[in-house]
């Protein structure tokens, strides 16, 4: 459900992300409580026996009574409003975004192809057509031939960590599929993506199973709420345990309405080809600095060019927050608007240098 064009987009059309850097091992702890000591009963009154009453059975109290989300109801919920997507290389899932037929997804599920097919949680299968898509943050829309449909609802305030991840798809074509977990962590990047993707920043990570086949699917919260779009995962054989992604629903929400509006999506842009610093690069271009961004390349007559930006300056902040690698530029970027002005630090020559820039908006096939 991806294109076939690198290897972190396989056959079995999923992204497939290699795990670079060291995985942390996270220990978890449970906490229980002592059961209170029983109350003493008071003493009788008068020395007359009297009957006491027959106590009064307590109710069990329910799974939302105690804090506890009832999964198969969320489940059965939000999967009228899941589809799969069926292309000439393969399948993918996606999301009732208006009940008019319109189906959100990642643009790498339907890649360059145009007419696809929709199958539904009721088991019927419709016609559909791409009618937009947006490569720098890997969303589409997808029109289906059927109306009266139950699209989803989106929550776009980010979740917090800890709570309820639900998962919900067609992993390897198992249609109407669900799985479990919590919200793992926010603002997460896939180090060493920006060399060859411009997505895979500013994620959602859950650990609620999420396999070829879920990619464009929802990932939903204790409400039933769409809170992010499966996006990616680090596959086993890296030594991953869990490791899953998804594009929040602000940025879903986002693009949605802009693609709508007029079949394209607006990006910041300063028109220079990124690459994090390495200390081979560092050492070549004579600075002590263990993190940054290299730039490579600058585009002429482009916010950066005409912001005195130079190839071979290393960008070390960005509107006063720290640059580590290429992939906080671009998750920088992802918050700022064309037309927005931002004061950049770099290195040159082995002195500071602060310049400010007008940002523009992303031609198609930029980098940034």
């Amino acid at each position: 459900m991806s294109k076939s064009d690198s290897a972190s987009r396989p056959s079995h059309r999923f992204r497939f992300l290699a795990a670079t850097g060291a995985v942390a091992a996270l220990a978890l702890t449970g906490c229980t409580g002592e059961d209170p000591e029983p109350s003493p009963s008071p003493a009788p009154e008068s020395s007359t026996a009297e009957a006491s009453p027959t106590p009064t059975p307590t109710p069990t109290p329910t799974s939302e009574e105690i804090g506890f989300a009832d999964i198969p109801g969320i489940i059965d919920e939000v999967q009228p409003s899941v589809v799969t997507i069926f292309t000439e290389n393969g399948l993918g899932s996606g999301v009732i975004y208006s009940n008019d037929g319109l189906i959100l997804t990642n643009e790498h599920v339907v890649g360059d192809a145009r007419d696809v097919e929709i199958g539904f949680a009721d088991g019927q299968r419709v016609a559909g057509l791409v009618v937009a898509t947006d490569p720098v943050t890997d969303l589409a829309l997808v029109q289906a031939d059927r109306q009266n449909i139950p699209a989803a609802e989106f929550q776009t305030d980010l979740p917090d960590v800890g709570e309820l991840a639900v998962v919900i798809g067609s992993p390897l074509g198992f249609e109407n599929s669900a799985s479990a977990g919590i919200i793992s962590g926010l603002h997460r990047e896939i180090p060493g993506s920006a060399t060859n993707s411009q997505s895979l920043v500013d994620l959602i990570q859950t650990d609620a199973a999420i396999s070829p086949g879920n990619s464009g699917g929802a990932v939903v919260n204790g409400q039933g709420e769409v809170v992010g779009i499966s996006e990616a995962y680090i596959p086993p054989q890296t030594g991953a345990v869990s490791l899953g992604f998804a594009i929040p629903a602000a940025t879903a929400v986002e693009v949605a309405e802009e693609l709508i509006e007029d079949g394209s999506a607006e990006h910041a842009y300063l028109g220079l080809v990124p690459r994090t610093l390495t200390p081979q690069i560092a050492e070549q271009l004579g600075v002590e600095q263990e993190s940054g961004v290299v730039v490579l390349s600058v585009g002429a007559g482009t916010p950066a060019a005409e912001a005195g930006i130079e190839p071979g300056d290393l960008l070390v902040s960005l509107n006063g927050e720290p640059l580590e690698n290429s992939e906080d530029l671009l998750a920088a970027l992802r918050q700022l608007n064309p037309g927005e002005t931002v004061n950049a630090e770099l290195i040159r020559d082995g002195g500071s240098l602060g310049v400010e820039i007008e940002l523009g908006e992303r031609p198609t096939d930029e980098d940034s």
